[in-house]
């Protein structure tokens, strides 16, 4: 049987970011579920650097999610994924969100946290699972994972048990290939 990877986001997620992961699962021969607040044609957007102190950003692609948060059962996924962007700064309101964080660090399977994916784990009502450890994120979200009670890394890519973390899109190769290490 495959595995099946879960990937959570919404709207305004960064385009790279959900769509690198999703096309690189596929390639790996394992299942991708995008799941999102509400199942429906979710809105990207591209984040760049063009020479501002912070990135802009501009309407992405189409794409549609498969399923939502409610209808979830983390149970049925071998890995996790939470893209960057905006969508972390709202999907991690959803009250399913805490539940289906719990299970990938109860089960201790693979979360692959990229960008702003920290505010998303800021959801978790554990946050004991992130003493003594160290990720990365945007450098915006420094305070992000310090608050997680993780200590925070500059390395654009950065690997702590279970969790495999990046900082940007430009990272995605590296933060792909230890996310589908942990799988094997």
């Amino acid at each position: 049987m495959s595995k099946k990877i879960l990937i959570i986001t919404g709207d305004a997620v960064e385009a790279l970011e959900v769509y690198y992961p999703y096309y690189r699962v596929l390639e790996a021969g394992y299942e991708a579920v995008i799941a999102s607040p509400t199942k429906k044609t979710l809105r990207t957007v591209v984040h760049d650097f063009e020479g501002w102190d912070t990135y802009t950003e501009k309407p992405g692609y189409q794409l549609d999610s498969h399923v939502s948060f409610s209808e979830v059962d983390p149970s049925e996924f071998d890995g996790l994924i939470i893209p960057g962007g905006r969508a972390p700064e709202y999907i991690r309101l959803d009250e399913n969100v805490p539940r289906i964080l719990a299970h990938f660090f109860e089960t201790n399977k693979p979360v692959g946290a990229i960008c702003h994916a920290a505010l998303v784990l800021g959801a978790l009502k554990d946050k004991s699972v992130f003493e003594g450890r160290t990720m990365t994120a945007y450098t915006a979200c420094r305070f992000d994972v310090e608050q997680l009670g993780a200590q925070f890394t500059s390395d654009t890519l950065h690997v702590d048990g279970n969790i495999v973390s990046g900082h940007a899109w430009p990272d995605l190769p590296g933060f792909m290939r230890e996310f589908l290490k942990q799988l094997s």
